[in-house]
């Protein structure tokens, strides 16, 4: 199928741009964006997923202020068209590419509208590729790239003014294969799922740093990024990367961590992150029972639904994976960043033994 995209040179394959390289149904091409002030006192995020092989396009806002989370959820058939970047009131514009971009929802009683403009270059992360049994889990490619937001949010009548010099956040773009998608599947009886997954994404007041992990049950890491990147002059791109998790006992999230950044030729960086915020990635879709990502809801549809984030079960299987707005210090210097888990099923070093069980 011809789109307006073919009359560009940009086809990574034999293929018209609307036909991916690959037919997996797992296949998707998202955004994601994260803000957050550094009292705490204000988080929100945007997730928006295109699905070609499934036909389906969904995204959420979600808004996380004194306690409570409010999430707008939107699906549709998705269009060939790569260009189309709104699923019902939910748009993403990409005003100036890898520096500039627009988020707007206007659902009721929900309304925002937002500018990220970037603070660093957009980082590439190493290409993630996993298997359960033979089947390949995940095949994906991610950016990440720090930010400040400006524009305003509107929740139930209050108008909130995001202001660049109050409110930074992170982006990241991510495309390739992720299991799960859509509707369950049924396969034969297989590994138990098992994901320890973290990232941290921060900012001090002259220079960022990002960090991610993915480890096996027993501790082995098959996957380890690190990189502080200035305001002035090149990253630096670490060596080797650790970490240790204070957990919070009876959850599957920290309660402090510790990083240990290690530059080629450098001096170790440790840096002690504090959690004082904590956003439901549920509110994005990740793990939600309905709203789960590339679900077909049967045509264009919308949902908005709220909780009292303390009220949450913490070890429900959709309340796993979280956000954690942290008190960062490195040395001296003081920040602010987001602390993403998600962990699922067995890690030996952190005492985790089942698929959810909370930590001793």
């Amino acid at each position: 199928m011809l789109t307006s995209f073919d009359d560009y040179p940009v086809h990574q394959t034999p293929l018209p741009v609307a036909n991916p390289g690959t037919g997996d149904r797992n296949f998707y091409d998202r955004y994601f964006f994260n803000g957050y002030d550094a009292d705490g006192e204000l988080f929100f995020a945007v997730a928006m997923g295109l699905y070609p092989n499934r036909q389906v396009a969904d995204a959420s806002f979600s808004v996380l202020r004194d306690g409570v989370q409010t999430s707008l959820h939107t699906s549709k058939q998705a269009s060939p068209e790569r260009r189309d970047t709104r699923v019902g009131s939910i748009a993403v514009e990409v005003v100036e590419p890898l520096q500039r971009l627009r988020v707007r929802v206007d659902e009721g009683d929900l309304r925002a509208d937002l500018t990220f403009d970037a603070r660093s270059a957009p980082i590439e992360e190493p290409r993630t590729l996993a298997f359960n049994g033979p089947r390949v889990s995940m095949d994906s490619t991610r950016l990440t790239q720090f930010g400040r937001w400006s524009g305003s949010i509107t929740v139930d009548g209050q108008t909130i003014e995001v202001r660049p010099d109050r409110v930074s956040g992170c982006r990241d773009r991510s495309w390739g294969i992720r299991a799960g998608l859509g509707e369950p599947e049924v396969n034969p009886p297989g590994p138990l799922p098992q994901v320890y997954w973290i990232w941290t994404p921060l900012q001090l007041a002259d220079r960022c740093i990002l960090f991610d992990s993915f480890e096996y049950a027993d501790g082995r890491r098959w996957h380890e990024f690190g990189v502080v990147w200035p305001d002035q002059g090149e990253p630096t791109y670490m060596r080797a990367v650790d970490h240790d998790v204070d957990w919070q006992p009876g959850t599957r999230r920290g309660r402090q961590v510790t990083l240990r950044l290690e530059p080629a030729g450098g001096e170790l960086l440790e840096v002690r992150m504090t959690p004082k915020l904590r956003f439901q990635m549920l509110g994005l879709g990740y793990l939600h029972p309905e709203w789960g990502h590339g679900r077909w809801h049967g045509g264009a549809v919308s949902h908005l639904e709220r909780w009292r984030v303390d009220d949450l079960d913490p070890l429900a299987p959709q309340h796993i994976h979280v956000q954690q707005v942290c008190d960062v210090e490195v040395g001296d210097e003081r920040g602010v960043g987001i602390l993403e888990q998600l962990v699922i099923g067995p890690h030996e070093r952190s005492g985790l033994r089942d698929l959810f069980d909370g930590a001793p």
